[in-house]
């Protein structure tokens, strides 16, 4: 029998809300028959996919501190070679290929978040190494150990959470593979609302058309109230974060608003009237600036940010306490497949539902736990064994206590707050080190190679639970979208350690001209005065921490409000005018249906927006690596510029609510 006879061309009804009771999803590739996943097709290209996107994305990672996410632009591509090529009954292959090459981002995320700051340091501590092996291992350990972790939690992710979860970026990249399939209207639909976001973002990116990102102070009074009061409004105006915006909805949104208006509102303000004449050094680390003097963008940065990272530690653990349900059913298992016994419910999985045997896991997080501990005994702490078994301890607690929070983040906005955890395993390793005796140029290379591996782990396990959530949609089998992770995890460490060498030699990290690499100086600057006897915001943590027990008594998502207290304001912002307009399109008939058929096309449009904005930062990243620069700085930066920039996105606003209303009831 054909795979692609009676597979429906569009996702079910229910593929996006909650099921009533009783209720079951069918995915589009049914769970009673087998499809052609794993072949020689899609592992090469899914394979060529990792290398040329693991380059792509690191270059621009460390030129701008945005990592693309890899998914979309790959499933596109995907999707177009097999209509090229006429691939029959493609979908299954797709979807391999667009996970395995996802394996890109989550990798080269936690690679050059941390590890170049090794090379920023050295400038100031020669004694300080690091090579191909070092940055090849961490990534690789940590990437595995990052997909062993999330494996248990995928039943809870993608299928007892049906409908809770917007998982955005999964939504676009879904659309994406079913469009390739399908045809039809739907397609339609999403290329054109991804010829028109990917040509927006790529005017405003490559040439600098209008300002991507609006601020108050374009006005007198707003320059006047961000200079002396310290309160300013910034909204991004990228189609592809308006997308997100829409897919999130306009629940998140507005919890994640709330918190960024707490921080940027609230606490900034309040900072510069009480303490305004102050020097505040919470961690020694030289600062000489008045908090009076710093920009309102500075003291988010050097503090208020830091209270969205206690806030987001904290949502974790609660997180972790509410799933330990969950948690202990999956080492249970783990357990009873250890002494061989399988439960009828193990025993008669259904295709869709099947993922690496548990005995596999454990056996597997063993052993590269072991890896883990050789890693750091023999290449890096010389032989001290009491030192390693501390960086094992440390890797193994914190990589798997926010491997949960990572996904959660990624199911709720798309957006995963690696580079504050991190943050924080950094200097909860410096000061367990430090403790321990280690200190100065060891102790930093030990803390920043810890970070490397718990910040790829953390990474590859959010944007793998994508993966597994396209896969649950779709109806792949699981495990093995598990399998060729690990190869894809394999190349990408390969491809991002040569990448990060190469890229040092040719532009460097310090000096004139040096790639920007934000996430690493942010890491160095917090590791050397903690190596050196320096502290840590204690207190802004505990005030983030606070705040998250609070939400959580009066039952708000503390996750969505503390990644709204750590994210930028201008990301923030225009995930509340998408929800807005989700809200807006999806209420406006009495018809029940009609208000469904129209969201339903808004997140076709929405999808699109995404797609075209990911796949021409792609093009754009390229552009940079050969380059080429055409963007009119001066024009760009201008008060005009700024003013055409929400001209600019009124239109696409429009457009998108319009085009959303037009769906009726007929299909």
């Amino acid at each position: 029998m054909k795979e692609k006879e009676n597979m429906p061309m569009s996702l079910p009804d229910n593929a996006y809300r909650e099921l009533k009771p009783g209720e079951t999803y069918e995915p589009l590739m049914s769970p009673n028959k087998q499809y052609k996943e794993v072949t020689f097709w899609s592992v090469t290209i899914g394979l060529v996919m990792t290398v040329l996107f693991s380059a792509a994305a690191a270059y621009l990672g460390l030129k701008v501190g945005q990592v693309f996410e890899a998914a979309i632009p790959i499933a596109i591509i995907a999707v177009g070679l097999s209509s090229t090529l006429k691939r029959k009954n493609a979908l299954g292959e797709n979807i391999i290929i667009q996970s395995i090459g996802g394996c890109s981002g989550g990798v080269v995320a936690g690679a050059i978040f941390t590890l170049p700051a090794m090379y920023i340091l050295q400038e100031k501590y020669p004694g300080m190494s690091i090579d191909f092996m070092k940055i090849f291992f961490s990534s690789l350990l940590g990437g595995v150990l990052g997909i062993l972790f999330i494996i248990p939690f995928r039943k809870y992710f993608v299928k007892d959470m049906h409908g809770k979860f917007p998982f955005p970026e999964a939504t676009a990249s879904t659309q994406i593979l079913v469009s390739g399939e399908s045809g039809g209207k739907d397609a339609r639909f999403l290329l054109i609302s991804g010829l028109i976001g990917g040509l927006y973002d790529f005017v405003v990116s490559t040439f600098g058309w209008w300002s991507e990102v609006f601020s108050t102070r374009v006005t007198s009074l707003g320059a006047a109230l961000a200079d002396k009061a310290k309160l300013v409004m910034k909204l991004n105006v990228s189609a592809a974060v308006l997308g997100l915006g829409y897919i999130v909805g306009l629940k998140y949104a507005f919890i994640i608003c709330c918190g960024s208006f707490l921080v940027w509102f609230g606490i900034i303000p309040l900072m510069n009237l009480i303490w305004g004449s102050h020097v505040i050094d919470l961690m020694g680390a030289g600062i000489v600036q008045t908090i009076g003097q710093m920009s309102p963008e500075e003291i988010f940065t050097g503090y208020a940010r830091h209270i969205g990272i206690g806030g987001i530690a904290v949502a974790g653990i609660i997180g972790i306490i509410k799933a330990s349900g969950t948690i202990k059913s999956a080492l249970g298992m783990a357990g009873k497949e250890l002494r061989g016994k399988r439960t009828a419910e193990q025993q008669e999985v259904i295709r869709t539902q099947r993922d690496i045997s548990m005995k596999i896991i454990a056996i597997g997080t063993l052993v590269t736990l072991g890896l883990i501990f050789a890693f750091f005994y023999l290449g890096v702490l010389n032989f001290n064994l009491w030192h390693a078994i501390i960086a094992l301890v440390v890797v193994a607690l914190i990589a798997f206590l926010f491997t949960t929070v990572a996904a959660n983040a990624i199911a709720i906005v798309g957006t995963n707050p690696v580079s504050g955890m991190t943050l924080m395993t950094l200097i909860l390793a410096s000061v367990i080190m430090v403790a321990a005796g280690l200190k100065g140029t060891a102790g930093m290379t030990a803390a920043l190679l810890i970070g490397g591996v718990v910040c790829t782990a953390l990474s590859v396990s959010g944007s793998f639970i994508t993966d597994l959530k396209i896969g649950y949609w779709l109806g792949s089998t699981p495990y093995k979208q598990q399998m060729w992770k690990f190869a894809g995890t394999l190349v990408a460490a390969a491809t991002v350690g040569g990448v990060i060498i190469v890229l040092n030699k040719t532009y460097g990290f310090t000096g004139e001209n040096a790639l920007v690499a934000p996430q690493a100086n942010a890491m160095a600057a917090v590791i050397e005065p903690l190596m050196s006897g320096g502290g840590a915001p204690w207190l802004l943590y505990g005030i983030g921490g606070a705040i998250a027990i609070l939400l959580t008594l009066f039952k708000i998502p503390a996750l969505a409000f503390s990644l709204g207290m750590f994210i930028p304001m201008e990301l923030n912002f225009p995930l509340l005018v998408g929800g807005a307009i989700a809200w807006y399109v999806s209420t406006r008939s009495k018809d029940a249906k009609v208000n469904e058929d129209r969201k339903e096309r808004g997140t076709l449009l929405a999808s699109g927006f995404i797609a075209g904005g990911a796949l021409m930062g792609v093009v754009s990243a390229i552009m940079r690596f050969a380059g080429i620069n055409l963007v009119n700085t001066a024009w760009q930066n201008s008060t005009a510029g700024e003013v055409l920039s929400l001209v600019a996105y009124a239109l696409i606003i429009v457009y998108l609510a319009m085009s959303s209303l037009k769906a009726s009831k007929e299909k």
